[in-house]
């Protein structure tokens, strides 16, 4: 099948914090929220594993001008909802300063299916991530592209870094988030797969095993959707505006469709060790872009901004072709330039050293042009 063959659509899931306006904590109030919001968005908005948090997912997308209309609409919408129950929405990877003992996990049958086989790892779920899915119907195709684009996870990992603070303290880490989610058994970069039958074989022997119950469990940064027909993205945390989600959104489909591109020309890829993929993934969240990344193919540290630079030259064509050049480039130096969603919470935090300080910053950036 040719790249042109493939639709190359979009799909983008963020999970929302809900918030406490007096406090800036946590509240469990889905329950309260979701019946209001589904009245616009019907299943567009879901709950998720805790209480305190609420999801929403685009319809498929064709454009990133779409990608845009609709995380503007589904934010809107959302926002509006929390605001009649008298509570706001805040998009990071990780609450400021709420404890994962204050809260709960949501009584449907899923979340208390992990509740049971995880216990205390799901208790500390309070992450929240963004995930991307790209449409590509030949799942054997989708392996091959798995295959050439788990080298560039990291950078993009790096540029939406949006979880500085755990419990109250500056963990060091630009997506502490990516930390907590990484002790689940099943979870971080794939492996190389020499074939869609290797890579099924794995999931029906994690299956025979019971090391998940079911194939959506498996949870790695990179995998092959159970329920569409898409590769889904699911490293980055949620970013804190709707620029630096369709950024994350159109990065990852130029990526996809440049390594479709790769695979159908059957242009060889680097088979770097699963260590060391895992070991740039480590000094992505841990740095965001503020020092050096590891650029996997090359076996070399190099400046954070450089392997962007590197990144951004990679899938340029991509980027070009569907006319989305000038916006991807332009919001990633301008993240660059700025700093990413972990950079921005430190200075508010520096500003007047209150956590508070750091949740009204990431609500309104949520709401920022959203009308």
């Amino acid at each position: 099948m040719s790249p042109q063959a493939e639709d190359f659509t979009i799909g983008v899931e963020e999970e929302y914090q809900i918030i406490n306006p007096t406090t800036r904590e946590l509240c469990s109030r889905v329950q309260q929220i979701l019946p209001i919001a589904q009245k616009a968005l019907g299943e567009e908005v879901q709950p998720e594993a805790q209480l305190s948090q609420i999801e929403i997912g685009t319809p498929v997308c064709r454009t990133l001008a779409d990608v845009r209309a609709e995380l503007v609409r589904l934010r809107r919408e959302v926002i509006a909802a929390a605001a009649i129950d008298g509570n706001q929405i805040a998009a990071a990877g990780t609450h400021p300063f709420s404890s994962w003992e204050q809260q709960q996990i949501t009584p449907k049958e899923r979340y208390q299916e992990l509740m049971r086989d995880y216990q205390q790892l799901t208790r500390e779920l309070m992450i929240f991530g963004c995930h991307v899915h790209v449409g590509i119907r030949d799942r054997s195709t989708a392996i091959r592209v798995m295959n050439r684009a788990r080298v560039w996870l990291a950078p993009m990992l790096a540029l939406a870094a949006n979880s500085p603070f755990w419990l109250g303290t500056d963990t060091g880490y630009a997506s502490y988030r990516t930390q907590i989610w990484g002790r689940w058994p099943i979870s971080g970069p794939p492996l190389i797969f020499e074939s869609q039958a290797e890579y099924e074989a794995l999931v029906e022997a994690l299956l025979a095993t019971r090391s998940v119950e079911e194939a959506t469990k498996i949870y790695w940064d990179m995998r092959l959707s159970e329920r569409y027909p898409t590769v889904e993205f699911r490293v980055t945390d949620v970013c804190m505006t709707v620029d630096e989600a369709v950024m994350v959104a159109g990065l990852t489909r130029a990526l996809v469709r440049t390594c479709c591109g790769q695979a159908m020309r059957d242009e060889p890829f680097p088979a770097v060790r699963h260590e060391l993929i895992r070991a740039a993934h480590w000094r992505a969240a841990r740095y965001g872009l503020d020092t050096e990344l590891i650029d996997v193919g090359a076996m070399a540290a190099v400046p954070a901004r450089d392997l962007v630079k590197k990144f951004l030259a990679f899938v340029r064509p991509s980027l070009e072709e569907y006319g989305d050049w000038d916006e991807i480039s332009s919001i990633v130096q301008e993240t660059m330039q700025r700093g990413t969603g972990a950079t921005r919470q430190r200075e508010a935090y520096k500003r007047a050293g209150h956590m508070e300080d750091v949740v009204d910053l990431i609500v309104a950036e949520t709401a920022k042009g959203i009308g």
